[in-house]
């Protein structure tokens, strides 16, 4: 049997995404889960780009580097080829849904659902300040956990 794969999927694929693919990542690797772990946009703004500098210098200050990630579109065949999609807000929920084949659409969910928050979904701090960024980590890392919970147990 092949090991999971988890997509994580946001609008630019600049901010939330690649923080969660860092973040999930590395909280796999210590607990010595074998997993396949990507993340992309919805849109194709950043193409080839690394995540934001301010996301990148957030996680840093947490123990996760983001500087070797690179920013791409969601793709046809990632509804394929990933076991679970996961969205950071509703807009991408439907985005998503969107292009899916119907018969995949049960692999998208909203990743705050993993979450004990009172968000239901990871604001985008693109615009924002640096404690939006601390915000998207917080939220991050504890859906991650949580996440990873649930795959653990399906072992």
């Amino acid at each position: 049997m092949s090991s999971p794969s988890v997509l994580f999927v946001c609008l630019g694929n600049i901010c939330r995404s690649p923080t969660a693919e860092g973040v999930f990542a590395q909280k796999a690797k210590q607990r010595g889960l074998a997993l396949s772990i990507d993340s992309a946009g919805t849109a194709g703004y950043h193409h080839g780009a690394a995540p934001d500098k301010r996301s990148q210098e957030v996680a840093l200050s947490r123990g996760y580097d983001l500087s070797r990630l690179k920013c791409r579109k969601v793709k046809e065949d990632d509804f394929s080829q990933f076991d679970y999609i996961i969205a950071m807000d509703n807009a991408n929920v439907k985005d998503l849904k969107r292009k899916c084949p119907r018969e995949l659409q049960h692999k998208i969910k909203l990743f705050l659902d993993y979450a004990n928050s009172d968000f239901e979904e990871v604001p985008d701090p693109y615009y924002g300040g640096k404690r939006g960024f601390e915000l998207v980590l917080d939220l991050i890392e504890e859906a991650s956990d949580c996440l990873l919970d649930k795959l653990n147990e399906a072992k």
